[in-house]
């Protein structure tokens, strides 16, 4: 065998046996940039690491190893170490996890809902059972934002949806949310979503302030609305048999990182989303943004039950219990 293929043998099995305990060097993959939130988590977890250990962290933005379910498949197979992915994509793997799209259930008040992400018996029990038969290790959840609607026309009401082709993750329940506020959920991958707008194949998409002005969506887009309608969640997820195969002393300091990413990117967060919202007026002053009144919510705040009631019917064997251990975390949270 050849010098230069031992050297290329060696380096492919290097990267495939990342998922072992042996590894020092943990690959993380996330679906957003490294200066957006999943990105700045990843970096606290990074430094946490590295700071308390003699391992290495190498980051991987979104785009650099593909979509959200190549980066799932990798961290599945033992490639990737750790994904932070949204419920969005892994409501498809575990149908409870859609839940998180039934509308008006989470709070928006951010300290409530820190309180209830950091204690949530259903995030902290209920889930990892069935993330752990996906191969995965639930490391934790974390909020990024109060979504807003983004569209090429004003929305005050479900009628102002209708025939709208709204872009939506690839998750039922979602697309059921948005059949319910009157608009025609269009799934699509992220990478499509801007030229999607941009020649009118589709005409709104959904996501946090920081996203909508850091993916320069206000530039195919003319209205953003508020109506509080959800905030968008994250789970951060470590392969299950890499894992597993951690000494206790290295599961300690993943633990420990994670609680001081989770803490860290609360506080990173304060302020955010009105920051974010100046400077998409300040790149687009034409841009309107409007927070509907609680009259005009409450049309879609209706839907709410029915969709959550097919939450019951496609969100697995468990989505009862879920459902009704997280109202009784929100209830309890301060």
């Amino acid at each position: 065998m050849s010098l230069k293929k031992i050297v290329t043998t060696s380096t492919l099995a290097l990267i495939i046996g990342a998922g072992t305990a042996m590894a020092d060097t943990w690959r993380y993959a996330f679906e957003e940039a490294l200066e957006e939130v999943q990105g700045k988590f990843a970096q606290k977890f990074k430094e946490e690491v590295e700071a308390n250990s003699d391992h290495q962290v190498q980051l991987f933005p979104f785009g650099t190893l593909g979509e959200s379910d190549s980066i799932m498949e990798q961290t599945q197979s033992g490639i990737l170490q750790f994904v932070d992915q949204s419920p969005g994509f892994t409501g498809a793997l575990i149908p409870e996890a859609q839940v998180f799209f039934v509308p008006y259930l989470l709070p928006q008040d951010e300290e409530k809902l820190a309180s209830f992400f950091k204690n949530s018996k259903a995030i902290n029990e209920l889930f990892p059972p069935l993330y752990a038969e996906q191969g995965l290790e639930l490391l934790t959840m974390f909020p990024e934002g109060e979504v807003m609607m983004t569209t090429t026309e004003p929305v005050s009401g479900p009628a102002d949806l209708d025939e709208v082709k709204f872009r939506v993750m690839t998750n039922p329940l979602l697309v059921e949310s948005y059949k319910a506020f009157g608009a025609t959920p269009t799934p699509l991958p992220w990478g499509e979503v801007y030229g999607a707008l941009q020649t009118g194949i589709i005409q709104g998409q959904e996501n946090p302030a920081f996203f909508i002005e850091s993916t320069k969506m206000y530039e195919v887009t003319d209205h953003i609305t508020r109506a509080g309608h959800n905030n968008f969640t994250t789970a951060v997820m470590a392969n299950k048999e890499f894992y597993d195969g951690l000494s206790d002393e290295d599961k300690t300091v993943v633990n420990n990182a994670i609680d001081a990413a989770f803490d860290y990117i609360i506080e990173y967060q304060s302020g955010l989303t009105e920051e974010s919202l100046e400077k998409i007026k300040e790149a687009k002053p034409s841009m309107t943004i409007t927070t509907l009144s609680e009259e005009q919510r409450q049309p879609f705040m209706d839907t709410a039950d029915t969709v959550e009631q097919q939450f019951l019917e496609i969100g697995g064997d468990q989505a009862e219990a879920i459902l009704n251990q997280l109202k009784a975390d929100l209830e309890a949270a301060e």
